[in-house]
């Protein structure tokens, strides 16, 4: 099934649009978004249930753009009437005279038009609270049972159902859009020591991703109780197998962010200087995509009515560029890639990213952890920080599993922190898995501010990495 339009925005394209003619009459460039979101978040565990809407995710609003040769400004607002068109004018013409800045051109216009929506099966208002906590209950109870050092389950789910439209002079744009996500986290406790594990689903769908819930209950569990054994590591550099979340981790946090071109315009990232250079390891291909897999930062047109692109980023190891969003585009002289993203309809766009990957290789798993003389699985993303100016790393895990002779031994380390310089790290990778996974659970700030939808994986990866 398809994702159903705004009747709240189709009731009121027309106004919209006799609003952005009369200043497209008046100014060089003029759009307008509207939006109109929906979203809840489920959560169970030993506190009980929660049912709470995303205050985040849960708005109706618009906001005009302007460009002209005085510069650019925006006017964001909430309510939208035949009768308010001459205040919002009033409004938009007094944020134009109250931003002075440089003119750095107009935003391609080029003629546009359709009205697409993504795909579900399951919607999760047909589901209904009472079905889906009892879902998320059912599969808590089932882990708690499964040995008696796991105290509690926590289990979740949470849905955001948008839908867009854009008009410009010469741009008439819809999409609807639903994404969702699952999470279950086991907490383990032996005496004073307790210890986490997560396991999470995401998809460009509906409800369907509950069912994936279940299957990662014993992993969920077994890991955490193996981190309850867990022992400190020995700092070094180690050949390490990082799994796919780790790997998304290391694609969004160690590189991503330092080729979001809206950086390059600030000479904030050394990639800027490294276009057309080896980066990586020849078996290294990364895109950025918005269009290209079902994941929850899917979508057909960004915050600027720029139309989704499949970005390739590398290219078997040669940094081929990175993403802009327009006004980062005009700054650097070239085009938008369809990354202006906003957290709202109140905020600002900026470059940002969208569903981030490595592609998959020809190896197998098996062969790859046979492959390690010393060294370790490295499990459970759990935090990064980015350094696109240095292009250093600092990321944890929750967990390195010891590989001794090519075989698990079962022994377990934690927590481990990731350091190191990016191009020495994706230069040493020499496997990669055949399979590419991606995750979506998770948010992307900017600047701890700025939150959207993310996700990001990739394939196992065989890379040497400083563990501490």
């Amino acid at each position: 099934m398809q994702v159903k339009k705004s009747e709240y925005l189709e009731n009121l394209r027309p106004t919209a649009k006799k609003l952005v003619q009369l200043l497209c009459d008046k100014y060089d460039y003029c759009s307008l978004l509207g939006v109109d979101s929906d979203s809840c978040s489920y959560r169970i565990s030993s506190t009980g249930a929660n049912i709470t809407p995303n205050a985040l995710y849960n708005k109706r609003g618009f906001v005009i753009r302007i460009f002209d040769k005085s510069g650019q400004a925006e006017y964001s607002f909430n309510e939208l009437s035949e009768g308010l068109i001459p205040e919002i004018v009033k409004k938009v013409d007094e944020a134009v005279k109250l931003y002075r800045g440089e003119n750095i051109g107009i935003p391609e216009d080029k003629p546009l038009t359709f009205d697409k929506s993504t795909e579900y099966e399951t919607d999760p208002k047909d589901v209904g609270a009472e079905k889906i906590i009892g879902k998320l209950t059912g599969i808590r109870e089932k882990g708690i049972a499964k040995d008696e050092k796991i105290i509690d389950c926590i289990c979740g789910f949470e849905y955001r159902k948008f839908s867009n439209i854009f008009i410009s002079r010469n741009r008439d744009l819809t999409q609807n859009v639903m994404w969702a996500t699952s999470v279950l986290a086991a907490v383990g406790k032996d005496g004073d020591n307790i210890q986490q594990s997560y396991k999470g689903y995401s998809v460009s769908g509906g409800a369907e991703v509950l069912e994936r819930l279940e299957g990662g209950l014993d992993e969920a569990v077994d890991n955490a109780l193996e981190m309850l054994t867990a022992e400190p590591i020995a700092p070094g550099e180690y050949e390490c197998i990082c799994e796919p979340e780790v790997t998304g981790m290391i694609v969004h946090e160690a590189f991503g962010h330092g080729v979001e071109m809206d950086m390059f315009a600030k000479d904030r990232a050394l990639a800027k200087s490294y276009i057309g250079k080896q980066v990586a390891s020849p078996l290294v291909t990364m895109h950025d995509s918005p269009c290209a897999v079902n994941q929850t930062a899917t979508y057909f047109f960004d915050d600027e009515g720029e139309e989704a692109h499949d970005t390739l980023v590398i290219d078997k190891g040669i940094l081929k560029g990175g993403f802009c969003d327009a006004k980062s585009a005009l700054w650097l002289g070239t085009k938008s890639t369809g990354n202006g993203r906003r957290e709202s309809y109140e905020r600002k766009a900026y470059t940002r990213m969208t569903n981030t990957y490595f592609l998959g290789g020809n190896d197998e798993v098996e062969d790859m952890i046979a492959s390690v003389k010393d060294g370790f699985l490295l499990s459970t993303p759990s935090s990064g920080m980015e350094d696109p100016k240095n292009w250093g790393i600092q990321m944890m895990v929750s967990m390195a599993k010891e590989i001794k002779d090519g075989k698990l031994t079962g022994k377990v380390f934690a927590p481990i922190v990731m350091t190191g310089y990016v191009p020495d790290l994706l230069k040493s990778i020499t496997m990669m898995s055949k399979t590419s996974e991606l995750s979506g659970g998770g948010m992307c700030g900017k600047g701890y501010k700025e939150w959207v939808k993310v996700s990001d994986g990739g394939p196992y990866i065989k890379a040497k990495i400083s563990l501490g």
